[in-house]
């Protein structure tokens, strides 16, 4: 059906590719491509003799003529960004400048700012729609799989969606005493920056971990769970109807929160780059360095992940409730492609969106949030691929 380049090799990278291969009537080539090749390699060599041809690559994603020189040569159908959110705006002018469809899972975040906004993507809207090319942005879980499961409410479930609760649980447990599991500088970035959420057309904004809600999850039971800023309120504030407020919140457990605030304390979590030694460097991009990878947790995590949308609205002129959700176990993650569910729900829509890309179940030229398309594809790819998701009609309200 086509050729992938997938940029990147980390944790979610991994399992993408691992679902491209076990999709390989769609996809009959990829290419991984990053700025450490033998990490690439020893992603082909784990998955190499299946039906996907698999190639590799070295690139530096923050040159664009490097990655406009590797597009060329590979000539992909669509390129699966899964670097660093920093690289978004580089990967978005090579595609643009090969005329190569564009998938990736986070929006785009300036390296001197811990900014979580779209405007500098969907500023790239008439140049994609002129080059008769797609962006695809946020194919990840949240963003993501939520943006979906909101169209596929709005399509099916509702007339008007009036409030949408976005709840992330993750009941895994890795043995640290602090780690993170996704990439360690993007996630304190996000949680240690201020929270908001959107009421009334406006932004209201709160202090960092200020908003505190206890939640029964299905098939984990009662977590803490805090309010933060999260890009999908934005997209989704536009293009879902009748939306009065929107809020997205995450669940942590108390030992994360104690390491987080002493960190914080003693500056371990400034991006404000500083002299040591004679060089200068990012406090939190050392942090980075000493903490356990993400990708090396899998074969120590236990537990489940809970990520769905609480939704709350009218259908023919009535008062009505539904949640729809997906519950993701670490181990059986680890079991299928060696990753914990964080990277697994993130990989796996991510593969689901470049398919919908490659397949034309999807075609619409320009910068689009993926909840502005027709969701029931991607909710059976969801089935298909390992995140089946389940629904309920009368779900405990979050206060």
């Amino acid at each position: 059906m086509g050729k992938a380049l997938i940029i990147g090799a980390g944790g979610v990278a991994s399992v993408c590719i691992h679902k491209c291969c076990q999709n390989s009537d769609v996809f009959e080539e990829i290419c991984i491509a990053s700025r450490t090749k033998s990490k690439c390699d020893a992603l082909k060599a784990k998955l190499d003799g299946g039906k996907t041809k698999i190639s590799t690559a070295q690139v530096n994603a923050d040159n664009v003529d490097e990655l406009i020189a590797l597009i060329k040569n590979f000539k992909p159908d669509v390129v699966i960004n899964l670097a660093l959110p920093y690289q978004d705006l580089t990967i978005m002018d090579a595609c643009l400048a090969t005329k190569v469809n564009y998938v990736d899972t986070a929006n785009y975040e300036p390296l001197d700012t811990a900014k979580f906004e779209y405007k500098w993507q969907w500023a790239y809207c008439e140049r994609f729609e002129k080059a008769g090319i797609t962006a695809l942005l946020g194919s990840g879980f949240d963003p993501g799989v939520t943006g979906v499961f909101s169209a596929y409410a709005m399509k099916h479930e509702f007339d008007e969606i009036n409030y949408i609760d976005i709840l992330d649980c993750n009941a895994g447990d890795h043995g640290y005493p602090f780690a993170t599991n996704f990439n360690p500088e993007i996630n304190i970035r996000e949680v240690s920056a201020k929270g908001s959420y959107i009421e009334d057309g406006k932004w209201i904004e709160t202090e960092p971990m200020e908003i505190k809600r206890v939640y029964n999850f299905p098939e984990i039971g009662e977590k803490d769970m805090y309010l933060l800023h999260h890009e999908e309120l934005e997209s989704l504030a536009l293009n879902i109807r009748g939306i009065k407020r929107i809020r997205f919140f995450m669940t942590f457990g108390q030992s994360y929160l104690t390491h987080l605030k002493c960190l914080e304390n003693v500056g371990m979590t400034s991006i404000e780059p500083i002299d040591f030694e004679g060089h200068k460097i990012v406090p939190l991009q050392f942090l980075k360095a000493v903490l356990p990878d993400p990708a090396s947790l899998g074969p120590r995590t236990k537990g489940k992940t809970n990520i769905g949308c609480i939704f709350i609205g009218k259908k023919d002129g009535k008062d009505k409730t539904y949640y729809l959700y997906n519950v993701c176990d670490h181990e059986e993650c680890y079991k299928e492609v060696g990753s914990q569910a964080v990277s697994y729900t993130t990989g796996v829509p991510a593969m689901i969106g470049a398919a919908m890309l490659l397949t034309g179940k999807w075609n619409k030229p320009g910068v689009h949030n993926i909840e502005e398309f027709d969701p029931d594809p991607f909710m059976d790819d969801l089935n298909k691929f390992g995140l089946p998701w389940k629904e309920s009609y009368n779900p405990d309200l979050v206060e």
